[in-house]
């Protein structure tokens, strides 16, 4: 992991699919279970959806909380 990939979950949006435009730290729990099932995309995306799903998974979706902080504080 980069150290900079917790920071583009929660500023990089989903760019297709149902949740298109939605930020990938804001993905539900089910799709990123239907991705881990499936397959992840390619590249940099798949790198950081598989992130968020160990993160899901583990419920650790709260580390993302002082990153989302220092969003809207922008």
């Amino acid at each position: 992991m980069h150290p900079d990939h917790l920071h583009k979950l929660v500023t990089t949006a989903m760019p297709y699919g149902k949740y298109k435009g939605r930020m990938l730290a804001d993905l539900p729990g089910h799709y990123l279970g239907w991705f881990a099932r499936e397959g992840f995309p390619k590249g940099e995306l798949g790198s950081l959806i598989a992130l968020m799903y160990e993160l899901d998974h583990n419920a650790l979706r709260h580390l993302l909380d002082p990153l989302r902080n220092k969003q809207t504080s922008k």
